[in-house]
């Protein structure tokens, strides 16, 4: 009886053991699984941003491999068997993770300049929608350089551009070093940086020895004629020293104020658009002596810099941005900068004659028909209550009014150092209800007056 009663309580122990050795393994075993699961969530984590590198890396090469097939074979429509091309593939596709180096030629052998497009990226992946164009409209690869210029360091960003190859080269300011400010200007850093990044990448692409190079920010798109448009009108830059850039931005450029059947015309502006423009080595070695550590684009506008000079600017952009998210916080975007027209249309600016935009020629034509036009109100225009046909003029005298019948138009109303956006000799040139109008101080004009701003 007491042997049975052993076996009973020896019996019970096993089964208490194994009871509670199967339930210290769960434990384990579930921590240790909890365990795998977290570690497994933070090689995710840190995996996502490589993977999406990845992706991004993957497309460029599907796309590069379906336009080499298409260049290759000269197919629409169809991709030829690949057992075609498979031995060729390793040799003929451009190199990935490749970027160009900056061109050491600066004139083609016909004489014509090389024009570097001088990209400026920071920490936004979406700079692909602005290269995707550039390399798109691309007439010339070896007149137009894409070089990308590379702020902040940012890796993700960085591959991006990487992906295209020796499409484009990249540049990568040094400089990474924080900037002091004063406590009231601490929001305003991002300027302090844009600037710093300005000076030097301008510094860097023309100690190469460029006569021109073009401006162009990560967040544009550009119009099918973009690179024709500075291929036609660098040569007044040569021509003219009254002239310091060209610009690709109208300020006024909403499809309800331009005239979209005249994407060829272009006029002159005492107002500095930026956004897509071109300036020459000659204005840079002035400019870059005295470059500012912040605002550069505010600094550029002022009489002391501008000294009288004046740009190109079109009719219908060649630019338009899609960048609200940035350093100015979307300031205009969803008011003016989203309904910019892009231009559709290819003019062949090259082929043009485009003397009229010359001091001396302008001046002799432009000024003189602006104040033998027809003074008219803006009521009037607004009602359609104007009898004859053609071009009018609209008269402002005070800041106030300028402000109030430019805004009432749908146009920018803001000041620059005094002068209004797209104004030439105080004259702002747009469309409006299918007529040319011209919205211009007296005749007495006596210049910009800096309170205005």
């Amino acid at each position: 009886m007491r042997s049975r009663k052993v076996q009973f309580l020896v019996i019970s122990l096993l089964i208490a053991w194994s009871f509670i050795t199967y339930y210290i393994l769960m434990r384990t075993n579930a921590s240790q699984l909890d365990t795998e699961h977290q570690q497994k969530q933070l090689t995710l984590q840190q995996l996502l941003p490589q993977t999406l590198k990845e992706q991004t890396k993957s497309q460029r090469l599907a796309r590069t491999l379906i336009e080499f097939l298409h260049m290759k074979y000269n197919v629409v429509g169809t991709t030829p068997s690949i057992s075609i091309v498979a031995a060729e593939l390793s040799n003929e596709l451009p190199e990935q993770q490749q970027p160009a180096q900056i061109p050491s030629q600066t004139y083609l052998a016909n004489g014509e300049p090389v024009i570097p497009i001088l990209v400026f990226a920071c920490n936004r992946v979406s700079v692909v929608k602005c290269l995707d164009n550039l390399v798109q409209y691309r007439p010339s690869v070896e007149q137009f350089p894409i070089i990308v210029s590379q702020d902040c360091g940012d890796e993700a960003t960085k591959h991006a551009i990487l992906s295209y190859g020796k499409q484009v080269s990249l540049i990568e300011q040094p400089d990474q070093s924080d900037i002091v400010v004063l406590p009231k200007e601490k929001k305003f850093k991002g300027y302090y940086k844009i600037s710093r990044h300005y000076g030097w990448a301008l510094n860097t692409t023309f100690q190469k020895g460029f006569e021109f190079v073009v401006i162009v920010e990560d967040d544009l798109n550009v119009a099918p004629d973009f690179f024709e448009y500075f291929l036609g009108t660098h040569k007044l830059l040569q021509q003219d020293h009254s002239l310091w850039c060209v610009s690709a931005w109208n300020d006024n450029g909403k499809a309800s104020v331009v005239d979209t059947g005249k994407p060829e015309l272009l006029y002159r502006t005492d107002f500095f658009p930026g956004l897509g423009w071109m300036l020459t080595s000659r204005l840079w070695s002035e400019l870059s002596v005295k470059w500012p550590k912040s605002f550069w684009d505010d600094w550029i506008r002022h009489p002391e810099q501008r000294k009288d000079r004046v740009c190109i600017r079109p009719e219908i952009s060649r630019t338009r941005t899609f960048g609200k998210i940035g350093v100015s916080n979307g300031l205009f975007f969803d008011k003016y900068l989203k309904h910019i027209k892009l231009s559709e249309d290819f003019v062949p600016f090259s082929k043009l004659n485009l003397s009229y935009l010359l001091k001396e020629n302008y001046d002799n034509t432009f000024l003189k028909q602006i104040y033998v036009l027809p003074l008219v109100t803006f009521d009037e225009l607004r009602r359609n209550l104007i009898a004859i046909e053609g071009p009018v003029r609209i008269q402002y005298n005070t800041r106030d009014q300028y402000k109030r019948i430019s805004h009432l138009l749908g146009l920018m109303n803001d000041f620059k150092s005094g002068v209004p956006r797209t104004a030439y000799h105080g004259i702002v040139s747009f469309y409006y209800n299918k007529r040319r109008v011209h919205l211009a101080p007296n005749a007495n004009w006596k210049g910009y007056d800096l309170s205005w701003s």
